[in-house]
């Protein structure tokens, strides 16, 4: 066995924290995964993982084999990134990161530069705000999109692009249903009315919970949802099936835009904007993968295409298209 591919057995250990799972998300045995970390340990002579009945840690010296694990891997990507792939052809992985509420944008990204470029090998995950920023700083994620007013003071060496802002609107059952799917009401609610309806909210943990938290703090309110769930599919099945209604950002509710018993009412008093881009490690040797994905972020075609799936959730323009 190769020593890169114990290195890979170790990152998979790391991210999932769980030897059976490591292991089948390397195709692999759970005995042949901890045979390869074992190798590991007797190559480094010291103990890598903190073992009991159930995987409990790395031990301090692992966490400094992960750490020097993820870089080795990091410049043999590069390396092979430079061997295979040609000028406007790149070839390659790249490891894409979204918060649950732009995991819709994030998807149409994904798809959008996969068909510009083939070569590109994407892994698209949800993940949390606080996970997306480890991820960056252990390169374990390349590319992430999700609330850069948080991530900017906490990480100076990390990069954005900016891509839209996040409106919050009221989700609810319609009266009578639409004849053109989901109705977006012109007239507003201020997020005091809208505590006062029984609501379905992300968990307190959720980074979006927060935000809303923050808006009804500032509207002079608090609320008890009656359910709260960290999916963000429940938040729509919620409403679509039950006696309560939620608050979703554009992204989300533009893509419950078939239901025609749904509508969306803007919230206001107050007008919460939260910024949503890429973030990324800086540095001056991207991947050409990573190049690439850059270059869409900052394409106009692209941003059009966001711009019509956020926001008001206006209609697509006639001239929004994928890439050829």
């Amino acid at each position: 066995m190769s020593l890169f591919t114990s290195l890979h057995y170790l990152v998979a250990l790391h991210q999932h924290k769980h030897f059976g799972r490591a292991a089948e998300a390397c195709h692999i045995t759970q005995p042949a995964l901890s045979n390869a970390i074992r190798a590991l340990e007797e190559e480094f002579g010291t103990a890598i993982v903190k073992r009991g009945r159930t995987f409990q840690s790395f031990t301090p010296e692992g966490e400094r084999i992960f750490a020097t694990a993820q870089r080795v891997l990091h410049e043999q990507e590069l390396l092979q990134q430079d061997l295979k792939s040609k000028v406007d052809q790149p070839v390659g992985a790249l490891a894409l990161g979204a918060v649950p509420s732009v995991m819709p944008i994030a998807a149409r990204f994904a798809g959008w530069l996969h068909k510009r470029h083939p070569g590109i090998s994407l892994v698209l995950r949800s993940m949390s705000s606080p996970d997306i920023e480890a991820g960056l700083e252990d390169l374990s994620v390349d590319l992430a999109l999700g609330y850069t007013n948080r991530s900017k003071p906490k990480l100076a060496k990390i990069s954005t692009i900016d891509q839209y802002t996040e409106r919050y609107f009221l989700l609810r059952r319609a009266a009578t249903p639409a004849k053109n799917g989901l109705r977006v009401i012109k007239h507003p609610m201020s997020w005091d009315a809208a505590a006062r309806l029984p609501l379905c909210l992300l968990t307190p943990e959720m980074h979006n919970r927060s935000i809303v938290d923050a808006a009804f703090a500032q509207a002079g309110v608090t609320v008890k949802p009656m359910i709260e769930t960290n999916s963000v599919l429940t938040l729509g099945l919620s409403v679509l099936v039950g006696d309560v209604s939620s608050i979703l950002p554009g992204a989300l509710v533009a893509v419950l835009r078939g239901y025609a018993e749904l509508e969306a009412v803007p919230l206001i008093s107050p007008e919460v904007l939260t910024p949503i881009g890429f973030m990324f490690s800086f540095t001056d040797r991207p991947s050409h993968t990573l190049r690439a994905a850059l270059n869409m972020a900052d394409d106009p075609l692209w941003k059009m295409h966001v711009a019509a799936h956020t926001g008001l959730m206006n209609p697509a323009p006639a001239n929004t298209r994928t890439p050829e």
